[in-house]
């Protein structure tokens, strides 16, 4: 049966990944399952930027040997990291996926409200972890940003704009997302 696997990469709360598990369970209409964790990317860390580059985590998601053989049999991975994440041109990202690919990453640090000086949230955090893991393994299905602020798929570049947006894809993402599922079945 195939299904879409969570990687945790580096020590990730097993409530989150619990969370995010059952959530994209009931979006994708699909099994999840958590698998073992790799060790933190210190491979991807920009010393420059003083961040990790979610490209190179994503391609050591692709380039493992060991996922490569799940991958197989798998609809999609997400990578959940604790981690900054960039990309050479943006200044931080909360994840990313590869359009229409197999493989998403999303970072849980810019998503707790320590990281602005704010006292720990876990029910907020749980939201958006739920909210950009769907967000990211929607790229993987072939959804672009929408413009409908409620969306899911609608373009975060801040955590105010995951607060504003529902866990839910609109009617227009969802009438592509299933066409996008049905035609990767066949």
């Amino acid at each position: 049966m195939r299904c879409i696997y969570i990687l945790p990469i580096g020590s990730i709360h097993q409530p989150i990944l619990r969370t995010v598990a059952q959530e994209i369970t009931l979006r994708f209409n699909c099994r999840c399952k958590i698998i073992p964790s790799l060790e933190a990317p210190s491979y991807a860390f920009e010393p420059d930027r003083e961040q990790y580059s979610s490209g190179k985590i994503l391609k050591q998601i692709l380039n493992n040997e060991t996922l490569c053989s799940l991958l197989k049999g798998t609809v999609k991975i997400l990578g959940i990291v604790d981690v900054d994440l960039c990309t050479p041109i943006l200044t931080f990202v909360f994840g990313e996926a590869q359009l229409g690919g197999k493989a998403a990453t999303v970072s849980l640090c810019r998503l707790r409200q320590e990281f602005y000086g704010l006292p720990p949230d876990p029910k907020l955090l749980l939201e958006r972890a739920k909210k950009e893991a769907l967000h990211e393994l929607g790229h993987t299905f072939g959804l672009v940003h929408c413009s409908d602020p409620k969306c899911v798929m609608y373009f975060s570049n801040s955590v105010r704009n995951i607060d504003v947006k529902t866990d839910s894809f609109c009617r227009s993402c969802s009438m592509l997302l299933c066409e996008n599922k049905q035609s990767e079945r066949e």
